[in-house]
């Protein structure tokens, strides 16, 4: 019985790449990852992935890389240079995004190309590039991150002054991510390359946390569950779509929001 769980469940032997390894909800992944048994490369800009691995009591089977996967040119190499040395990942889980923070009236055409181009056409070359090399072995598993907000449009009673609502750009790349998954999950599926999203709901960081208690409460509010997630509550998601339990799921975006967009 255990092995069955483990062959279900475990990432024993696997490589499993993770992008924005270093962030809030990227270091619960990694720490799952680990405790699944995978070996995790942990991808992110400047030196915040190995600031994170060395901060951990056990780094075992962790490495860091620094790398900004939003210079295509960059990313791309990174992933053949990779692949030529150790062969291709098992999995990927990227949870890069783009967001101004600026108010709808002050967004500028510039902004939403940039935002547009770190949230989804980066994300598009990283992902195909390990697709492709993912191909090759006739296996693998991608997993994207859109959000709720890919889906629906925030409240605006929430976002009390002197709060924006969350801004318009990172919603309309998020809704990319879903349809580029859905795209990856056909392009790829007869080559046994799966790729699915996770769209998590409130997940504030404990900064935000802990200075804005009203705001907190106001998304709390809007959640059946009445409360806003933990971090290790996406890890789960992750973990389960990027292993063998899933691997008949493709093309799927996975809520992961107490239940936010259920009504």
């Amino acid at each position: 019985m255990e092995t069955v769980f483990q062959n279900a469940f475990g990432l024993s032997g696997k490589k499993i790449w993770v992008v924005g390894a270093a962030g809030y909800l990227g270091q619960s992944v990694v720490k799952l990852l680990q405790s699944a048994g995978a070996t995790v490369t942990c991808i992110d800009i400047e030196d915040k992935a190995k600031q994170f691995i060395d901060s951990l009591p056990s780094p075992e089977n962790l490495s860091p890389v620094t790398l900004n996967t939003r210079k295509t040119v960059d990313s791309v190499a990174f992933v053949n240079a990779q692949v030529d040395a150790i062969g291709a990942p098992d999995g990927l889980i990227d949870l890069s995004f783009s967001s101004t923070a600026k108010a709808f009236d002050e967004l500028t055409a510039e902004d939403f190309d940039m935002v547009n181009h770190d949230g989804i056409t980066s994300t598009f070359m990283f992902s195909r590039a390990v697709g492709n090399a993912m191909k090759a072995n006739k296996s693998g598993s991608i997993v994207l991150f859109s959000s709720m907000y890919g889906s629906v449009s925030p409240d605006p009673k929430v976002y009390m002054m002197p709060m924006n609502p969350n801004p318009v750009e990172y919603g309309v790349g998020k809704a990319g991510i879903v349809q580029l998954t859905r795209y990856l999950a056909v392009h790829y599926g007869k080559d046994n390359v799966r790729c699915n999203c996770i769209s998590p709901g409130p997940f504030p960081n404990p900064n935000i946390q802990r200075q804005q208690p009203e705001f907190i409460g106001r998304l709390a509010d809007k959640i059946p569950m009445g409360r806003v997630g933990k971090a290790e509550e996406i890890a789960g998601a992750a973990v389960f779509l990027v292993g063998n339990g899933a691997s008949f799921i493709t093309g799927q975006n996975l809520f992961v929001d107490g239940g936010w967009t259920a009504w």
